[in-house]
C-alpha cells in the first residue's frame, strides 16, 4: 500500500491510488451522496488550533474563530466544544452561534455596518466586545446602550496603515480601506468613546488583511498598536485587552505562512519587550483554522478540445467555489482515484453561463467524464460565500472525524430555494 500525503492538505493522503481524508475514502463519499460535495475534516482543525494554543501556553488568551470563514453549524460546535470564543459581523452569525452551543460571552462582534437591531440583539445576549469602526458608530451604539439601561463593552478598530502584502480585496490595514479608525484619529476618537455613557472602553483592535504569509505585517502592526495603547493610557483610559485580529494565511499553492505558534513566538517577544506581555489578548483565526481542512469534491461532465483552450467541464462551478472568479484564486485540484495516460492541459471550469466561472486555469490532468476530481483547500470562504446563482442548490457538507463520515448539510433542493418566493396573484 502506497501512502503520500498531499502538500498543503496534511489529512489528504493517497493510499493505493485514491484519495483518503483522514480515514474516509472520499470517492466513497461522492458515490454516496453525490457532487459537488465539501468534506471536512476535524482533526485538521483542530490540529490547526492546537498550534495557536501551544502559542499562548501561559498567556492570558483568548482565541476566537472568525466565522466568516466559515459557518456550517457542525464547524461551530467544533471550535465551540474546543472552547474558542467567536468573531462574528452580524446578528445572523450570533444566532448561528449560538445554535451551535457557543458562549455569547466570548463573542466579539465586528464590521463596519452593525444596524441598532443587531446592537440589541448583542447586548441582549451579553457579548463580550463589540469592536466599533467608525466614530458614527460610537454615537449610535452608546444611544442603543442607553436606551437599554446598558453599557456596551467596546474596543476600537484601528487602521494602522500597514501593507499586508495580501491580495487587494483581502488587505484591510491600509488607508484606503473601508475598516477601522484612522492611526491619526485613534487617540480622540478613544476620548470621545470614554466620554459617552452608553459604552465602556475595553480594548483595542487590529485586523490587517487576510492571507497573510509573511511575520512583517504583523510586527509592523504590533508596534504601531503598542504606540496608541501608550497614548491611550497616558490620556487616561485604560485598555484592558488588545485584539490583533486574524489574517494568517494557508498554503494553496506552494505559500509559506510561519505556523501560527512560531508567529506568536515573535509577537509575544515583542509585546514582553515593550512591556505588554501580561495584557489579555484576543486573536481571530478563521482561514488559518479551517481552509486547508476541507476538499470539494467534483465530477468530470466533458472534455471540451478547443484550438487555444482545452476545457475540463465539472459540475462544480462559482457558485460553489467563489474564490477563484472573486480573486483569481489558486486551489489544488487533483484526482479523487489516479488514471493510468497521458496528462493534457485544461481549464476547469463550471457550467454557470459566466466566463469568470473557473476552477482552475492550465492544470495537467489524465482524466475522463465521469472521473472525480478534489479541489483541495477549500475549507474557508467558499460554503461561506456560495450562492444559488443559476437556480443551483448548494452543496452537501461532510464532516470526517476518523473513520466515521457525518452528514452536517444535507443538499439544497429547488423547493428550499424557493420556499421564501410567492407568486403575485
Amino acid at each position: 500500500m502506497t501512502h503520500t500525503t498531499l502538500a498543503g492538505a496534511p489529512f489528504v493522503a493517497t493510499q493505493n491510488n485514491d484519495l483518503y481524508l483522514e480515514g474516509v475514502k472520499l470517492a466513497d463519499l461522492a458515490h454516496a451522496h453525490g457532487t459537488p460535495l465539501f468534506v471536512y475534516s476535524k482533526a485538521a482543525m483542530l490540529s490547526a488550533l492546537a498550534a495557536y494554543q501551544r502559542g499562548f501556553t501561559g498567556r492570558n488568551a483568548r482565541i476566537c474563530y472568525a466565522m466568516k470563514a466559515n459557518s456550517s453549524l457542525a464547524v461551530l460546535q467544533v471550535f465551540a466544544q474546543a472552547g474558542c470564543g467567536f468573531d462574528i459581523v452580524s446578528g445572523g452569525e450570533l444566532d448561528r452561534v449560538i445554535a451551535a452551543g457557543g458562549d455569547a460571552s466570548k463573542v466579539i462582534f465586528s464590521g463596519v455596518g452593525k444596524t441598532r437591531a443587531e446592537m440589541r440583539k448583542a447586548l441582549d445576549a451579553g457579548i463580550a466586545c463589540f469592536n466599533v469602526e467608525s466614530e458614527a458608530e460610537l454615537e449610535v451604539l452608546s444611544d442603543v446602550a442607553q436606551s437599554m439601561g446598558k453599557r456596551a463593552p467596546i474596543s476600537i478598530r484601528v487602521n494602522p496603515n500597514v501593507d499586508a502584502k495580501t491580495h487587494p480585496y483581502i488587505s484591510t490595514g491600509l488607508k484606503g480601506n473601508k475598516f477601522g479608525v484612522a492611526h491619526e484619529r485613534a487617540l480622540a476618537t478613544y476620548q470621545r468613546a470614554a466620554s459617552l455613557p452608553g459604552l465602556q472602553v475595553t480594548g483595542i483592535d487590529c485586523h490587517i488583511g487576510s492571507q497573510i504569509t509573511e511575520s512583517t505585517p504583523y510586527l509592523d502592526a504590533m508596534d504601531r498598536v503598542l504606540d496608541l495603547v501608550q497614548a491611550i493610557e497616558a490620556a487616561g483610559i485604560a485598555i484592558h485587552h488588545i485584539d490583533f485580529g486574524g489574517g494568517l494565511g494557508i498554503n494553496y499553492n506552494g505559500d509559506t505562512p510561519p505556523a501560527a505558534d512560531e508567529l506568536w513566538t515573535q509577537l509575544l517577544a515583542k509585546l514582553d519587550a515593550r512591556g505588554y506581555g501580561q495584557r489579555q489578548l484576543m486573536i481571530e483565526p478563521g482561514r488559518s483554522l479551517v481552509g486547508n481542512a476541507g476538499v470539494c469534491l467534483t465530477e468530470v461532465l466533458y472534455l471540451k478540445p478547443g484550438e487555444q483552450k482545452n476545457f475540463c467541464i465539472v459540475d462544480a462551478a462559482m457558485n460553489d467555489l467563489p474564490r477563484p472568479a472573486m480573486y483569481e484564486a489558486f486551489h489544488q485540484i487533483v484526482p479523487v482515484s489516479a488514471r493510468v495516460g497521458e496528462a493534457v492541459m485544461y481549464d476547469v471550469v463550471g457550467p454557470v453561463c459566466e466566463s469568470g466561472d473557473w476552477l482552475g486555469r492550465d492544470r495537467q490532468l489524465a482524466v475522463q467524464s465521469g472521473d472525480l476530481l478534489a479541489v483541495l483547500s477549500t475549507g474557508a470562504y467558499c460554503v461561506a460565500m456560495s450562492s444559488n446563482y443559476n437556480t443551483r442548490g448548494r452543496a452537501a457538507e461532510i464532516l470526517v472525524d476518523g473513520d466515521k463520515a457525518h452528514v452536517i448539510r444535507r443538499r439544497e433542493t429547488v423547493a428550499d430555494q424557493m420556499a421564501c418566493e410567492s407568486l403575485v396573484r
